[in-house]
């Protein structure tokens, strides 16, 4: 019964899901709403921050009287004082975030202001005007600057930011530091960084008589200040993942009411405010409620009442900076929190003491003297540099901006430069193979000041091949990464419906420009444009598309391989590859460059493509891939990892490999276990290799689909115990460098990234004669044979009888013409 009730649940939530994508997708086509404001701050944990305090300057603007208005809220009923003192104004509605009047007002209304980030599912439309506020200047490092970097966690806010007309910013460093680095903004970001001041900084500029109402209000909320001095306790979030947090409540209430002890309850009232990401779980604890500042009143507003501030890495303190009040630190985890995430200044640098216990911090508050404070020169200097516009008029500067139309301010800042070549690549999979190897190869070689470079993939799942290698991305790059879209079935059945429709390059070319994937591109990349847009993998045709509808000045696409042969491989018993490879050959006349990673395979694609295909053979042209060699060394020098099979143990075969004592003589080879590189030749040669010498050993690093047939095959012919099946290794150079020779047996191949590596190692190198093996090295480096059994059997052992010497690659001076030849390729300029 319970699993019948599961099921049920499960197909209901489904249907709920297929429901709302459907209506999303009708909504993006629904006409926008003019004159009509979405607000959202903290994902509708309030009316709050710099939307908020946006809003009542509109609200209250005789030459805005026309605009409608529209606020997320992520409680039905919650924020009752909020939803009070508007009920009866026509011109304000609510909405509880991720309902399908959510999805439909983000979706229609002509401006949006976001504190934070919108949901994935968002795509800004034409005619739509988004302001960006954010919520404040940072003190702990943000996205690719955290230590461990920050790519996968900053996507949707990077997406956010490119979405955005306009981005607001406190200051000079917040624009340098948090847009243009941290999110690797500059160089991308099409529309304007309003450095006007923030808007809820306005907020706490209050008279007696609001002042008084404040009081009132946390009075209501069980903060009662009878004339004692405010407090304000307000830490940050602690963790890795802002979506999940460390549940730290316990913790900050208890700091809030040891504090409240120490510095008594004659002159002092100490009030909490928790972060965002921790104010439901500290409204939940047991003696959360009496303490916590409630999210119906501003933040700021607050701030204009607070005699004392106290936190830990918050930018709260920013905002605090033009008041009188002191400042305290306290950061008794300020080692832990520094290796875990960061600071962008010193602590000796702050405008205030840092305090480690809360005694001292109770010490520097009753002990605060402004005129005397060491501390007073230094806060003035702060104040200047990063609140110097809270004049409270900010508000109105951004209005009249985003809402009037006038003219920015003279320190708007645009993050785009025109010094540098902006490049975008797709990289596929991110799967351990080929392709992957020489993306990233390509990506080190890419840091020079001349070019910025940007890539795109699908997210991660999981920790497997394509986690680690995302990580693998240098530093210097931008990622874009795109996360599933809550698609509907027929949205998805019709995209696919199109792959399959589109065989031949006029229906191919109508695809390409429809409606659709403009909304897709924008939902990826917001209105950025590139000099040049490539798809490095080239074998996926939603990617083609999605990829040639991009603004740029060059599209190119790489073939990797004998693609007509790779159109026509049998994996499995089918031709997987079939369909999809048919639509992305019907995109190839859309792009500027058709460049293979040899000059025989550019030969090899264009005798078969360009007559099939129409396109100008001049189209087709060649650039060889880049080695890391200097990876490929340092990493054959580490520990063998464990196989993703048996994670906790060695690989068997690895003491053997090992043994300097050892007599037998090792052959290896690298390469996924499918139909292209058949293994099932090699396999057999070397059977016949096995019988005159017993003492030979195979050993086969790589998985695939064929692993069973080929183990199978290895039993058959009698060599199951000298055939080694090491699987996928994530570093497979330590074993690799350790074998006497590096043997390939594939049917055809685009630029063999394993020969160039078994060659950096010094290993000897036998290959059997497919098209492009020649122009992986210079002439002589490999021992080429026919493509049969007994002739690789036979150069096997001739190596067995005596040994070529090792091949001698000087990767350095090849990467510099690999790396002009794929300029040339892509017309990037030199």
């Amino acid at each position: 019964m319970r699993r019948l009730q599961r099921r049920v649940r499960g197909m209901l939530r489904a249907s709920w899901r297929e429901a709302n994508a459907i209506l999303r997708a009708v909504w993006a086509r629904s006409p926008i709403t003019k004159r009509s404001v979405l607000y959202e701050s903290f994902a509708g944990n309030g009316a709050l921050c710099n939307p908020e305090a946006i809003f009542r300057h509109l609200l209250n603007s005789p030459d805005m009287a026309d605009l409608h208005h529209t606020w997320v809220l992520n409680r039905s009923g919650g924020f009752p004082a909020f939803r009070a003192e508007f009920a009866r104004n026509r011109r304000v509605r609510f909405v509880r975030r991720g309902t399908p009047a959510y999805f439909r007002a983000l979706a229609t209304r002509e401006y949006l202001v976001n504190n934070a980030t919108f949901p994935p599912e968002f795509a800004k439309r034409d005619g739509q005007i988004y302001l960006n506020t954010w919520h404040g200047t940072p003190l702990k490092r943000m996205g690719y600057d955290l230590p461990r970097g920050g790519a996968l966690e900053a996507a949707n806010t990077m997406r956010n930011f490119l979405c955005a007309d306009f981005l607001l910013s406190q200051n000079d460093f917040m624009t340098r530091q948090m847009y243009e680095q941290a999110y690797r903004l500059l160089g991308v970001f099409a529309g304007k960084v309003l450095q006007e001041g923030y808007p809820r900084l306005d907020r706490q500029q209050l008279d007696l008589d609001q002042r008084a109402t404040v009081e009132a209000q946390l009075a209501r909320a069980g903060i009662s200040l009878a004339g004692r001095q405010l407090v304000l306790y307000a830490p940050t979030w602690r963790g890795t993942d802002f979506a999940s947090p460390d549940d730290t409540s316990a913790q900050i209430v208890a700091t809030a009411q040891r504090l409240q002890q120490l510095l008594g309850s004659d002159r002092f009232v100490v009030a909490l405010k928790a972060h965002q990401a921790l104010h439901d779980r500290v409204a939940r604890h047991p003696d959360g409620g009496s303490l916590l500042v409630p999210n119906d009143i501003p933040t700021n507003v607050v701030l204009g009442i607070t005699d004392a501030l106290v936190t830990d890495y918050s930018s709260i303190f920013f905002d605090f900076l033009p008041l009188p009040g002191p400042i305290v630190f306290f950061a008794e985890d300020r080692m832990d929190y520094s290796r875990v995430r960061g600071t962008y200044f010193a602590a000796e640098d702050l405008p205030g003491p840092v305090c480690t216990e809360l005694e001292m911090v109770a010490d520097a508050i009753t002990g605060f003297h402004p005129m005397a404070s060491e501390f007073g020169r230094k806060r003035e200097e702060w104040r200047t540099r990063f609140a110097g516009k809270a004049d409270g008029e900010a508000s109105r500067r951004v209005a009249d901006v985003v809402f009037r139309g006038r003219p920015a301010g003279p320190d708007t800042v645009s993050c785009v430069p025109t010094a540098r070549s902006s490049i975008l690549l797709h990289l596929g999979s991110l799967r351990s193979n080929g392709i992957t190897s020489a993306a990233l190869n390509l990506l080190g070689a890419l840091d020079t000041p001349d070019v910025d470079v940007s890539v795109v993939f699908a997210r991660p799942v999981g920790e497997g091949q394509a986690a680690h290698n995302q990580r693998r991305i240098p530093p210097h790059v931008r990622q874009f990464i795109r996360v599933p879209q809550a698609e509907s079935r027929l949205g998805r059945v019709r995209r696919r419906l199109s792959f399959f429709l589109s065989q031949n390059p006029r229906r191919a070319a109508a695809v390409r420009t429809s409606r659709g994937w403009s909304a897709q591109w924008t939902w990826c990349f917001g209105d950025v444009s590139f000099d040049h847009i490539i798809d490095f993998d080239g074998y996926g045709p939603f990617w083609a598309n999605l990829l040639l509808r991009g603004p740029s000045r060059t599209h190119s696409i790489w073939l990797h391989n004998d693609m007509a042969s790779e159109q026509h491989r049998i994996v499995s018993g089918r031709q997987r590859l079939r369909r999809s490879l048919g639509a992305v050959f019907a995109l190839y006349p859309q792009f500027d460059h058709l460049v293979s990673v040899s000059p025989a395979l550019a030969e090899l694609n264009r005798l078969s493509l360009a007559n099939r295909l129409g396109i100008d053979p001049a189209t087709f042209v060649a650039a060889r891939n880049i080695i890391d060699g200097d990876h490929v060394i340092a990493a054959s020098h580490e520990e063998i990892q464990a196989p993703e099979s048996n994670p906790d143990a060695a690989p068997p075969w690895w003491p053997e490999l090992t043994n300097p004592q050892r007599r037998e003589t090792w052959f290896v080879t690298v390469g996924r276990l499918s139909t292209e590189k058949n293994h099932a030749r090699l396999i057999r040669a070397f059977a016949r290799v096995h019988r005159e010498r017993p003492d030979a050993r195979l050993l086969i690093v790589g998985d695939g689909p064929l692993r069973s047939e080929l183990v199978e095959l290895a039993d058959g012919r009698g060599v199951a115990g000298s055939v080694i099946f090491a699987g996928y290794l994530p570093n497979p150079f330590p074993a690799v460098s350790l074998a006497d020779c590096f043997v390939i047996s594939s049917d055809h191949e685009g630029q063999p990234m394993v020969i160039m590596e078994a060659a950096i190692l010094g290993l000897p190198i036998i290959s059997v004669n497919f098209a492009t093996v020649r122009d992986a090295l210079p002439p002589g480096s490999i021992h080429v044979v026919d493509r049969t059994d007994d002739a690789l059997a036979q150069g096997m052992l001739d190596f067995l009888q005596a040994p070529d010497t090792p091949v001698s690659f000087d990767f350095t001076a090849y990467n510099v013409v690999a790396l002009a030849e794929f300029r040339s390729a892509a017309a990037i300029p030199s």
